[in-house]
């Protein structure tokens, strides 16, 4: 009884694992829609419409790192279309290049989390990350 009740839950955990998996347009939409709203929470501290805060500045380029690290795993050979996906088939025909960009995205990330100390360096540091997204979007977006 245990040991059927062990396979069952083992076989659960692996149907999860799957499901989990199972939608990576969704996913990395969902991930890039935070990544959205990290920016425009950033871009209001830049433009000065909100006051400089190095708790949520820290906050922000975390959800940029986590971002950087998760959604490079997202695209899969079955997510090339489906799901209203902007995604351009040069991800697919560069996934070198493709990692590599959001490679330096988080090590842009890292070095702008560590200067970013008041509203001056922030500017800076976000403006410097940002420039990863233009380029990125260039190459391996579908303009709609």
């Amino acid at each position: 009884m245990i040991r059927t009740a062990l396979v069952a839950l083992g076989l659960a955990i692996g149907v999860s694992a799957v499901v989990a998996q199972s939608n990576p347009i969704a996913d990395r939409k969902e991930a890039m829609k935070g990544v959205g709203a990290a920016t425009r929470e950033a871009a209001a501290i830049a433009k000065g419409e909100a006051p400089f805060d190095a708790a949520k500045v820290q906050g922000i380029f975390k959800a940029y790192s986590d971002a950087a690290k998760k959604v490079p795993g997202l695209f899969p050979d079955n997510s090339k279309t489906g799901g209203e996906t902007t995604a351009a088939t040069k991800i697919w025909e560069d996934q070198a290049g493709f990692k590599a960009a959001f490679a330096k995205f988080d090590a842009d990330v890292t070095k702008a989390s560590a200067a970013a100390t008041d509203l001056a360096s922030f500017r800076a540091a976000f403006g410097d990350v940002t420039k990863n997204c233009g380029s990125c979007h260039e190459v391996y977006r579908v303009k709609k």
